[in-house]
């Protein structure tokens, strides 16, 4: 019989030491994590044998964080916020896509798994980039809401690519499937924003002073609305995205994401002990330094291109190169289409590892660099911290 909890009590223990260290050293605490999940995962000491459990576990966190990204956004400010972030975030992907896809081919991978490594790097991570924003900064002012509508392009691009993945694998015509897919999208919006406006509304106003039942509620609507998602074919985090984004209409929304905060944190901790686990170092002894420059190339491109579109589209220089900083890493879809593409055959496993290589490495990157210049909630000085 699996004994969850005493994996769990190595995972904390391992966490918290190493996140104490990285604090005295000055370090940012997602490293400690990461760290973590290298050590005592499969291809290190191999303390802990369960891993896909830990990850399936893991995925609560980013389902909660997707929720409490959608309740700081009210629907008609996203709305608004794509016209001016649609074109910069398309060209964005298409860039990235192209060195991606080039770089990997010069290193000797075969032209299939280019095209793939090139598909799945094009994106910035949600988690990273929610996990680094100020609660002040996601909630009221214009720099969360931009982060978030980029984000949100990206993850459409991803689900479509996601979708013409399974699409390959059933055989199926995959533009059909990515059509067909985009239709349940509108339908699940419009139906989320409907039971909100006029079923959960009233709910939440005949119990508004029990404030635990208000935090059951909100964790219901996250994961039920995450639960038709799935079943419609689409993703846990879609449907917990866009039940934030309903309920943010909801002046209680605050209240909801403030309660759900410590739960998000302590999955999330899971996550990135998950992801440093995945990393073969067998494999990796062989590729780390290509996956280091590419790591490097994406880490300067990416905010110097986010930063010249979102200018020529009319923002401030200093908004425009702290947007660019954030989103500057890759993301947590990168290891979600190279595990998709695994499952059919269609990458091989080296390519898989440097995909999830690349990743890790752009997290660690792009964590100091946000960390040591812009205020977070995991700041290294007490001058660098807001929450």
């Amino acid at each position: 019989m699996y004994d969850f909890i005493f994996d769990l009590s190595i995972i904390l223990v391992g966490a918290a030491l190493l996140s104490i260290l990285a604090v005295i050293l000055k370090q940012p605490i997602l490293i400690g994590y990461i760290a973590c999940g290298v050590l005592a995962g499969p291809w290190g000491l191999g303390l802990i044998k369960e891993v896909g459990f830990i990850e399936s576990m893991s995925h609560l966190g980013i389902t909660l964080l997707l929720f409490l990204a959608g309740l700081c956004l009210h629907p008609q400010h996203l709305l608004r916020l794509f016209q001016r972030t649609s074109l910069v975030t398309i060209t964005n992907c298409s860039v990235s896509f192209i060195i991606a896809f080039l770089f990997a081919f010069v290193f000797k991978f075969s032209f299939v798994d280019s095209v793939w490594i090139g598909i799945a790097l094009m994106f910035s991570s949600t988690i990273l980039v929610i996990k680094l924003l100020p609660t002040t900064r996601l909630h009221q002012e214009r720099m969360g809401a931009m982060c978030i509508s980029i984000l949100i392009v990206e993850d459409l691009i991803a689900v479509g690519a996601l979708a013409f993945l399974r699409g390959m694998h059933t055989g199926g015509p995959a533009l059909f499937d990515v059509a067909w897919l985009l239709a349940k999208l509108v339908l699940l919006i419009v139906g989320a924003l409907l039971f909100e406006q006029f079923v959960l509304r009233k709910l939440l106003h005949r119990v508004e002073r029990l404030h635990e039942a208000i935090f059951i509620i909100g964790l219901a609507w996250c994961f039920g609305v995450a639960a038709i998602s799935n079943k419609m074919g689409l993703f846990y985090e879609t449907g917990a995205f866009l039940a934030g984004i309903a309920l943010a209409q909801h002046p209680i929304a605050r209240f909801i994401a403030e309660a759900l905060k410590p739960l998000r944190d302590f999955f999330l901790v899971l996550f990135f002990f998950a992801l440093g686990s995945k990393l073969d170092l067998i494999i990796v002894k062989g590729i780390f330094i290509p996956a280091l420059i590419l790591a490097g190339i994406f880490i300067v491109v990416k905010p110097w291109l986010f930063k010249k579109m979102l200018v020529l589209a009319g923002e401030e220089k200093p908004f425009a190169a702290e947007v660019g900083v954030r989103l500057g890493q890759l993301s947590e879809f990168s290891l979600l289409i190279a595990i998709l593409a695994l499952s059919i055959n269609h990458i091989s496993d080296r390519a898989v590892q440097f995909i999830e290589l690349v990743t890790i490495l752009t997290f660690i990157i792009s964590s100091y660099y946000v960390v040591y210049r812009y205020k977070t909630p995991i700041g290294t000085t007490e001058k660098m911290i807001k929450d």
